[in-house]
């Protein structure tokens, strides 16, 4: 498709601070996806792909991605890991180690499929791994999956804070924050779950299956390693 057949606008950085950024639609009503990809055909095949349901910024680091981030505050971002001036690795650590931006899923997309790369960015926060190629279905249904979870977790922000008290840790829940003797720690959305189901349920022994049900909704989104390695963090 040509510019004008995608409606993308391209914004120039006339915006003090804001690097250029590709922009599919603005539509405050839709959830928000920030596609970060080196690759300009396939930034613009994925931005294609989710631009009828979603609303959509792109840009080819994460450099940009994290300037983005602060001004678009997306529900999810979909990265690749290979790119220059940061990569996604660094993106997905930098954003699950930020208090502001660790609640945000990342799905991170890489041509690397051996477990020993995807272990290592589950260790570094990341949500969920898409191996290239995928098809455009299993991509949908990751983002859907991860998007609903997140509508879920932020439905309850009206409500009177709910909070764990277990000795030194103290979970609000309606705030998504942990803190541990007093400090707040960062912890990513998946680390915020598996920690309170497991407060939730005291004295009880869980099989790793039973957690990655709980916690992980689609079998699909991952591996029952995922478990050992959050629960080794």
């Amino acid at each position: 498709k040509t510019p004008d057949e995608r409606l993308e606008t391209i914004v120039t950085g006339d915006t003090p601070g804001l690097p250029d950024m590709e922009i599919a639609q603005i539509n405050s009503s839709l959830q928000r996806i920030l596609i970060v990809e080196d690759n300009d055909d396939l930034r613009n095949y994925l931005v294609d792909m989710l631009r009828t349901g979603y609303n959509i910024q792109s840009c080819p680091n994460g450099k940009e991605a994290l300037i983005i981030i602060r001004e678009f505050n997306p529900d999810l971002v979909i990265s690749d890991i290979m790119m220059p001036e940061m990569g996604g690795d660094e993106l997905c650590a930098t954003i699950k180690g930020d208090l502001e931006m660790s609640h945000i899923p990342v799905v991170l997309l890489t041509a690397l499929g051996d477990e020993k790369h995807m272990l290592e960015g589950l260790e570094i926060g990341a949500d969920a791994y898409i191996t290239k190629p995928f098809s455009p279905s299993e991509l949908v249904a990751r983002v859907k999956a991860h998007l609903a979870r997140y509508e879920r977790l932020i439905g309850s922000a009206a409500k009177s804070n709910e909070i764990i008290e277990i000795r030194g840790l103290k979970i609000d829940k309606t705030a998504r924050r942990v803190y541990v003797n007093g400090e707040e720690k960062a912890f990513t959305t998946k680390e915020f779950d598996l920690l309170t189901f497991l407060a939730e349920n005291p004295n009880h022994v869980f099989k790793k299956e039973e957690l990655f049900n709980k916690i992980w909704d689609m079998e699909s989104l991952g591996d029952i390693a995922t478990v050992t390695v959050h629960i080794k963090k």
